[in-house]
């Protein structure tokens, strides 16, 4: 699994990190678990498939927010759940 933490532009509130996942959601259905965070402007994607910046960027920049950049790291669920994270 991969945890991809993609810089966004543009999320001025609740509403904005809604459209920017359902987006995502949407576009790439396989998405364990994304969570978007207007204060950060980052959106956090876990998934199975590590997604290309410029694939992340098409998705989200149609979805009328920027994308600045990403960054992919292997993520292990169970091992970060005994973290909490």
């Amino acid at each position: 699994m991969f945890k991809t933490t993609v810089k966004v532009e543009g999320m001025m509130c609740p509403m904005c990190e809604t459209h920017v996942n359902e987006a995502v959601k949407k576009e790439f259905p396989e998405v364990q678990s994304v969570k978007s965070s207007h204060k950060k402007n980052e959106t956090v994607i876990i998934s199975e498939k590590e997604y290309s910046e410029e694939d992340l960027r098409t998705v989200i920049d149609k979805s009328g927010y920027k994308v600045i950049s990403s960054e992919s790291t292997p993520y292990d669920k169970k091992l970060f759940s005994l973290f909490g994270k």
